[in-house]
């Protein structure tokens, strides 16, 4: 339960219960004598609306890719039986590791969060780009068990892993730490029953012969005591395919046996512009790992940089076998704006693979990416439908009233429970005295970004009582990174600000009294780089704030970082946008 300031929650959703009873001038002055020092939003809706979707309408057969949009990178798969389970990174997003599910890899529906306790996620101070790292999500036939191994880069956990025998059910164990070094590392289960933990490291002390290089190291596992086997690790990978030419960052490594074979497949040449993926193989699961002939299998870097609709970055790839035998990768990209900028973040992709040869091979992934795929025989689309995850033109739309938050709403560095409350009138944010520059749990709900052109808007009851107080939209690319548009007091009045943080310092970009007599909506709206915030107290006749503002902030390209944009409600007692 809530620990409440002010005006006791029932007072608050008693008096928004009883709005449509009162005519204008009734209300107003209730709102005057009562005031809702506690934001109360309500009907968030997201809308995007990308050219490249229209300009490319699915044909019979096809479904789009990404089949994740927005900040879903570091794509990891797995399969038991007819199901297939998905993860992706989260860094400091709570709860963390979004988990889907598939039965034909094209409909997807989300299960929830693997980590979604703060006994397994202790990221209460960690930068947005710390947290979970590159999950690794595996079956093992031998204990009928699902393991999702990671590196959580805060709290001195580093390298750990948590099991459960459904996903479905969504009872992951606490996170067990393991004794190893370096980041990225999967879960290999062989035909005898054997386990091995691969992952990226640096290279022995002294012998590091550039930046950026690092090796893929093998270790023993004991499912037993879930410990690597100390004394067995070797390295397999030193440097990547072609050690003469210094690759650098190989990483996300995973094994795969096939024929009696054993495929590594790895991404090199780190996760922005050069990324891509390659795949060696051996006779034994120790080594010596030979590169294919061709290599990258996977990459769009040596492509045109101003061809249309373009897609980047691509690689730090998983495979599994889909439906009827047939291979498929999932792999993280970026789709760029037109200014180059990446926005929406690295996404989940996939491609057919064929492994009809000695080697896999991503069908079209040394060409332009294109929209769509080809799905699996005999298989119906059904996305954007019957609960299934939305990708393509979308709208989502979220009273927010609903018992239960949808799973696509995330917090900051804790658990959203702490902070919110759902009733039938709307969501109430409980301020908390941390301001959303800072590095602890803030008050705010976040969606993610999932296209270049969008309009979203939200509807919100408060009344501030200081400067201290503020509560409204944000567009949020890190702790140092954002814009807030919002209300808030400035002596005795009320006001929107816009404020723009860059690099940790903030600056108000417009700003403008207004009079409270009922709800708020805000609404910002981007279109490719351009993004324009505005307000309606009317619910309908919107105010634009300022003038078009640059997008420049939301993107990694300037913030850094590995996450996406966000679309956040927020609400702080401790406000510094002044």
């Amino acid at each position: 339960m809530l620990k409440r300031k002010g005006k006791a929650v029932l007072g608050i959703v008693a008096a928004l219960a009883t709005l449509t009873a009162f005519n204008t001038k009734e209300y107003s002055k209730k709102w005057e004598k009562d005031g809702l020092s506690e934001p109360i939003f309500s009907n968030f809706s997201y809308t995007g609306e990308d050219a490249v979707y229209g300009d490319n309408p699915l044909k019979p057969g096809e479904f789009y890719s990404p089949i994740l949009q927005g900040c879903y990178p570091d794509p990891s798969i797995t399969r038991k039986g007819g199901d297939y389970y998905l993860v992706n990174s989260s860094f400091s997003m709570f709860p963390g590791v979004p988990i889907f599910h598939s039965k034909d890899l094209v409909n997807w529906t989300q299960l929830g969060h693997v980590l979604d306790r703060e006994s397994q996620l202790k990221v209460q101070t960690a930068g947005i780009s710390a947290g979970i790292y590159a999950p690794d999500i595996v079956y093992n036939p031998h204990k009928d068990m699902f393991y999702m191994i990671t590196t959580q880069i805060a709290s001195g956990i580093g390298n750990m892993v948590v099991k459960t025998k459904d996903p479905k059910e969504g009872k992951w164990s606490d996170p067990i730490k393991l004794d190893f070094d370096g980041i990225d590392p999967s879960l290999f289960f062989d035909d005898n029953g054997k386990a091995y933990v691969l992952h990226n490291d640096a290279p022995d002390k002294g012998t590091q012969r550039y930046e950026g290089h690092r090796v893929i190291k093998l270790w023993e596992y004991d499912t037993q005591t879930d410990q690597v086997v100390k004394g067995t690790d070797r390295i397999i990978v030193d440097g990547g395919v072609d050690p003469a030419k210094n690759p650098i960052w190989i990483e996300g490594p995973h094994l795969y046996k096939k024929a009696g074979k054993y495929y590594l497949m790895c991404a090199e040449g780190g996760t922005g512009s050069d990324h891509s993926e390659v795949i060696f193989s051996s006779d034994h699961i120790t080594g010596p790992y030979t590169p294919a002939p061709k290599n990258p299998i996977l990459s769009q870097r040596h492509l045109d940089k101003n061809r249309p609709n373009p897609v980047e970055w691509a690689g730090h790839a998983d495979l599994v076998e889909g439906p009827n035998g047939a291979w498929y990768g999932v792999f993280l990209a970026v789709r760029p704006n037109e200014e180059k900028r990446v926005n929406t973040g690295r996404e989940t992709f996939i491609l057919p693979v064929d492994w009809s040869g000695e080697w896999p091979v991503f069908e079209g992934g040394m060409e332009v990416l294109k929209p769509s795929v080809k799905m699996p025989a005999g298989v119906v689309n059904r996305t954007n439908a019957e609960g299934y995850f939305p990708n393509g033109n979308f709208t989502f739309s979220d009273p927010l009233t609903a018992g239960k938050l949808d799973h696509r709403w995330v917090a900051l560095r804790g658990p959203r429970e702490k902070f919110l409350q759902i009733t039938s009138t709307g969501t109430i944010l409980e301020p908390y005295a941390a301001d959303i520059s800072e590095q602890k749990p803030i008050s705010a709900l976040f969606y993610r970004q999932q296209h270049k052109n969008f309009e979203s808007t939200v509807s919100l009851a408060y009344v501030p009582a200081s400067e201290s107080d503020l509560a409204g939209i944000t567009c949020l690319q890190s702790e140092k990174y954002h814009y807030v548009l919002g209300i808030t007091k400035r002596g005795t009045e009320d006001y929107i600000v816009l404020a723009r943080n860059e690099n940790g310092s903030s600056r108000i970009v417009a700003k403008e009294k207004i009079k409270l007599t009922g709800k708020v909506t805000f609404r910002v709206k981007a279109t490719g780089d351009s993004y324009q915030f505005a307000y309606a107290l009317d619910g309908a006749s919107f105010r634009n704030v300022g003038t078009t503002v640059s997008g420049d902030i939301l993107s990694t390209d300037l913030a850094g970082g590995f996450t996406g944009a966000l679309i956040g409600i927020y609400s702080t007692s401790a406000n510094k946008m002044r």
